[in-house]
């Protein structure tokens, strides 16, 4: 569970209850059926047209498996994972048993493709780096889809308020017209309010902590490919560490020397 940032989902929750509680003692003047029908329904619609109706459900596994279940990566265990590899890899220690070693999974498939003995030193790294290529790709291209359904709750937040107007316009006559205009602009601004809410406080967030995710993924598939060659050039764990942390900023780089105590 990524507990952060399901923190921040709930804060932005208060925050939001908390604006509209100062504004009006009634909170049910912000509730208007139509309008939310409007937004949600025009969203999935949209949404549906945009990623094809049957691959709609992998936006949902993006929310869950990226967002909720998502955690920041680790590096600086992946880097220490690769030194106590390369240690037990010069020190002569079976293959087979290096992929225990490994928690990472793109880490732990190296390993098995070393433990198998078939491919070429060369020829592993090739493919680990297409693998990380394509799986970077992938995850950007996830992190697109999300981007890009954040435009359509504002549109139909606006589409909903022209429609309001459209009403009210239309309606508007006799002597007691002037009284109901406040009341019926009131109802034609929620939907506006609500694609901004949607919006803004719900998936572009998401899409920017996914995002964020990604980058940190890339940065990490390449510690483990440059780490994958040092081990099987059997180098020194120290300069592994060293040039590994060459790839992080100086506060999250691994201590080596309280790793290897």
């Amino acid at each position: 569970m990524n507990i952060f940032s399901l923190i921040g989902l709930i804060l932005s929750a208060a925050v939001l209850f908390a604006g509209l509680r100062l504004s009006s003692s009634d909170l049910k003047i912000f509730f208007d059926g139509p309008s939310l029908f409007i937004v949600l329904g025009g969203t999935f619609a949209a949404a549906s047209v945009a990623f094809q109706l049957n691959k709609l459900g992998s936006l949902f596994k993006i929310f869950f498996s990226n967002f909720l279940k998502g955690k920041m990566v680790d590096t600086a265990s992946v880097i220490k994972d690769i030194m106590k590899i390369c240690e037990a890899y010069r020190s002569g220690e079976a293959l087979e048993s290096l992929v225990s070693k490994a928690e990472d999974p793109f880490l732990k498939e190296a390993m098995e493709m070393i433990g198998d003995g078939v491919l070429e030193k060369d020829k592993i790294i090739d493919i680990l780096r297409q693998r990380a290529d394509q799986m970077s790709l992938i995850r950007t291209v996830d992190v697109k889809k999300i981007k890009s359904l954040g435009k359509f709750p504002p549109a139909f937040g606006m589409m909903g308020t022209t429609i309001g107007m459209i009403v009210l316009l239309a309606n508007l006559g006799g002597a007691d017209a002037m009284k109901s205009i406040g009341p019926a602009m009131g109802v034609c601004l929620i939907t506006t309010l609500y694609g901004v809410i949607i919006a803004n406080l719900v998936v572009i967030p998401i899409g920017e902590n996914v995002e964020e995710i990604t980058r940190q993924m890339e940065v990490k598939d390449e510690i483990i490919l440059e780490g994958v060659k040092h081990i099987l050039k059997k180098s020194n764990p120290i300069l592994v560490a060293e040039e590994l942390n060459s790839f992080l900023v100086p506060e999250e780089r691994l201590d080596w020397k309280n790793a290897t105590a």
